[in-house]
């Protein structure tokens, strides 16, 4: 799998390779970044045409819009020639009301998604995922959101529904060659080192927590990842936009407004970053993959201008001491390696 411009790493025992950036499929299911199948189709032709083969989606991306594109796209390829992944916890269920509400438009597909991490839920969301696609496999299949960052006070059940039923679907899957590997896809590292204690996972698809401003799964989480043999992928290496913008008024960190703390470190990277003329950006982009146990970036460009970017930054040389400097300032974990320079050939 990859390309001699997007090089591929082993996802453990199960056969695949990931590319080392994949495409992150939640923005052609946002009507409002992609709102049509043209503009969808042309994100994924630059984003095959760059070399990516591994590409992740989800049935909660715009209720199910972003796994029809993919698989439309997807379809005219040699099924061996990609890893696809999407996700499991959330059923779609007819709501044209709520889907027209939420999207703006009455051309959103009609479905709300309603959590569901039960046995029966997992499997048939499996087997509806299949449908949407239009594809006749999964590769890797990720529980969607679960843990406490995201359910709240729906935490206790949908934990009892994946502990007592969930995990044991996707077990099945993996077991039957239904699906190749797998994982769960979070915003937290606390629940993944919970769901490492009921099964053997395979991967993680890990969102704004492994960052340049969020780091602290560092000391526990990953190198018990790599001990047990379990990839992370990481999603939002961005937190959600301050590390693009800056630390500006209204900047978002991870779904809402930054709030001062994290103001004032994103000012002290930015500091260091233009001491040694480097982007905020650049250095935000390549920092991830200098971890072992990550395997794959999936960054969430919505334009094709976007992802050429994000490759021409993890394609660029940084100097050795910017990283010194920000670990020597306090604003590198210990236990965070610096990535490598460049973090991309070509």
């Amino acid at each position: 799998m990859g390309s001699p411009v997007i090089p591929a790493r082993p996802l453990g025992t199960t056969g695949l390779d990931l590319s080392r950036v994949g495409f992150g499929g939640a923005p052609i299911g946002d009507l409002r970044k992609a709102p049509t199948s043209v503009q969808a189709e042309e994100l994924l032709s630059a984003a095959w045409d760059a070399g990516i083969r591994y590409f992740d989606t989800a049935p909660f991306y715009g209720s199910g819009l972003s796994e029809r594109r993919i698989g439309d796209f997807l379809r005219a390829k040699p099924r061996d020639s990609f890893v696809l992944s999407t996700k499991v916890g959330r059923m779609l269920v007819p709501d044209r009301a709520w889907a027209t509400e939420r999207y703006g438009t009455s051309g959103a597909l009609p479905f709300r998604p309603v959590f569901d991490f039960s046995y029966d839920g997992v499997m048939r969301s499996h087997e509806q995922s299949l449908q949407r696609l239009g594809l006749e496999r999964i590769d890797i299949l990720l529980l969607h959101d679960i843990g406490r960052f995201s359910q709240r006070d729906n935490h206790d059940h949908t934990w009892h529904q994946a502990v007592t039923g969930g995990i044991r679907a996707l077990e099945e899957l993996r077991a039957s060659g239904a699906v190749r590997a797998i994982g769960a896809g979070v915003n937290e590292g606390d629940v993944l080192e919970a769901l490492m204690d009921q099964t053997r996972f395979d991967v993680f698809l890990l969102a704004n927590r492994y960052t340049l401003l969020d780091h602290a799964v560092a000391e526990h989480l990953l190198p018990r990842c790599r001990a047990e043999g379990v990839a992370i992928v990481v999603g939002a290496p961005l937190n959600t936009g301050i590390l693009l913008t800056g630390a500006v008024p209204g900047a978002s960190f991870d779904y809402a407004p930054a709030s001062e703390v994290i103001l004032e470190r994103t000012s002290r990277i930015e500091a260091i970053c233009r001491r040694h003329e480097v982007s905020l950006l650049r250095a935000a982009m390549t920092f991830p993959l200098g971890h072992p146990a990550v395997i794959s970036l999936l960054p969430g460009p919505s334009r094709a201008s976007e992802l050429h970017d994000n490759l021409e930054h993890l394609r660029a040389a940084l100097p050795p001491e910017l990283w010194a400097d920000l670990r020597a300032a306090g604003l590198l974990h210990a236990q965070a390696p610096a990535p490598p320079s460049p973090v991309l050939e070509g």
